[in-house]
This record gives structure tokens, sequence and C-alpha cells, in this order.
């Protein structure tokens, strides 16, 4: 909490974990929908000590639908908890990224308090992915919620190189398929391991960690697979599950879910005309 009514040099307002990692602000009311985005980004007058907004710039307009946007979120998380189903909230383009995945992070912290109702997504074809996700994990341990995580490799490598090239910045994709694969069955293992220590603690520590394998690839499943059996994570758990398409690599889902693995097969809905680009990816 900060006291806003004296001055206070900005290093007395940070506090500190257990492993050595300094958090500056939590921005916990960004969830909050009866709050303004100015009144949430604030940080501190370097001269001053004083906490002030970082947005100055955003209309009515936008304050309203930030907080209608939170009202529609909040209605689907709790309606989720209430009812034993999960939302898996999707990634987007980078420069968008960072936004959803903030809000992901707060919606799980209020939901995911004694099951996994809310999965963030990681594009594993991001060379910041792992990291990202790691990131995540301790956040969740440090603040004591349970961590979903929706794999996948990602699906707008043109845009992404089109605007990094156009504006002059690093190219954030992996540079090849390899790479990504390579991305993405580091992160599975993260997660996996993560669990198997967890599983170590007893008192079904390891539900605190989901992972969905969202994948059309053959070689990933049979990585995540092999990689459940050398951890000994049994499928009858339901800790990790498995997602394709509807209509795509049934191939995949049958034989899975004949052996007794927890498959989804995901069903888009919308317009043709944004349905068909979808899924022509």
């Amino acid at each position: 909490f900060v006291n806003k009514s004296r001055k206070i040099p900005p290093f007395e307002q940070l506090y500190f974990s257990f492993c050595s990692l300094i958090h500056l602000f939590s921005w916990s009311g960004l969830i909050d929908s009866e709050m303004l985005m100015k009144e949430v980004f604030q940080v501190p007058n370097l001269k001053t000590g004083r906490m002030e907004p970082m947005i100055h710039v955003l209309t009515t307009k936008e304050e309203e639908q930030f907080r209608n946007m939170l009202t529609r979120l909040h209605t689907i998380m709790q309606a989720a908890s209430d009812l034993d189903v999960r939302v898996m909230i999707d990634a987007e383009q980078t420069y968008f990224q960072p936004a959803i995945g903030r809000l992901a992070m707060e919606m799980m912290k209020k939901y995911n308090t004694e099951k996994i109702t809310v999965f963030n997504t990681y594009q594993c074809y991001m060379k910041i992915a792992l990291h990202s996700l790691i990131l995540d994990m301790e956040q969740a341990s440090r603040q004591n919620f349970y961590f979903g995580a929706k794999l996948v490799r990602g699906a707008y490598m043109e845009q992404e190189r089109a605007r990094a090239a156009e504006i002059g910045y690093e190219d954030p994709i992996n540079p090849d398929f390899e790479a990504t694969s390579a991305m993405y069955h580091s992160c599975l293992a993260e997660c996996m391991n993560r669990m198997h220590e967890l599983k170590q603690q007893g008192d079904g520590m390891e539900k605190r960690i989901g992972i969905m394998v969202a994948s059309h690839n053959a070689d990933t499943i049979r990585f995540a697979i092999q990689k459940m059996n050398e951890l000994n994570i049994s499928p009858d758990e339901r800790l990790i599950c498995f997602g394709q398409l509807f209509g795509m690599c049934d191939n995949l889902s049958f034989p899975l879910g004949q052996a007794g693995y927890s498959v989804y097969k995901y069903v888009p809905y919308g317009p043709v005309n944004e349905v068909l680009p979808y899924l022509s990816r």
C-alpha cells in the first residue's frame, strides 16, 4: 500500500520475495471494474516520491470500454468456476499480448485459488516463450494460486516478421520450425518437471499446475507422452490434456482418447469469412 499523503523514497514501495526477486508494483487493481486505468497504472515521481499516473490519454469512452470488457471477463470466469469448466485465454500478436497476458495472470490470481479455471496461452514460436512461462509460474508460486498453461506454436509469423522489418526491431519469432519445436518441448518439459517436483511434496500439490498440449504435431504428442511416462504422470490424474481442432488430426485425438488421455476438440465458431482464414493457417 502506498501512502500518497507524504513523500516516500521510491524504493520504500518495493516488496521482496523469498527468491531474491524484487516486485515493483502488482497493479492488481487492473481487473477492478470500479477503477479507472489512470488510477491503476501509477509509478513514483523520482523527484517528489509521490505516485503519479502513467496514462493520461485515455478518453472517458475508452475507460468505459475497458470497464465493460472487465465486467464481461468476470462474468465468464465466475460462470466457469461455478460450473467447474476451464477457460483458455488465447494469445495474439506481440503488440497486444503483454496486456492480454497481464489480464490472464490477474484472472488466474482471482479465480485459480482452489483449482485451475483460467489458462494463459504461450506461443512457442516466440523467442521469449520459455522466459515468459517461467516468470508466470514463479508469480503463481509466490502469490499462491494455481497455474494453467496452454502451449501452442503460434499463428502470426508473417505479420510479426513484417512489422519487425518495417519498424526496425529484432524479429521476435524463432528462426525456423525446428527452433520452434525445441522451444515448445522446452516449455512443456519445464511445466512437467515442476509438476513432478510438486508431486514429491504430497497433498496433491501437483494439481497446482495444469497443461493443455494444443498441438497437431505427432512428434510433440509423442514427446509429451514419453515425458509423462518418464516423470510418472498418469493420464488418469488429468494434469495434462491434449487439444486439436474439430475435424483435424483425428488420427491423433482418437488414439489418445482410447488410451485414456484427456483430449479436447476445439470448435471454432463465427462468421465464415473470419473462421475460414483461421482454419486455413
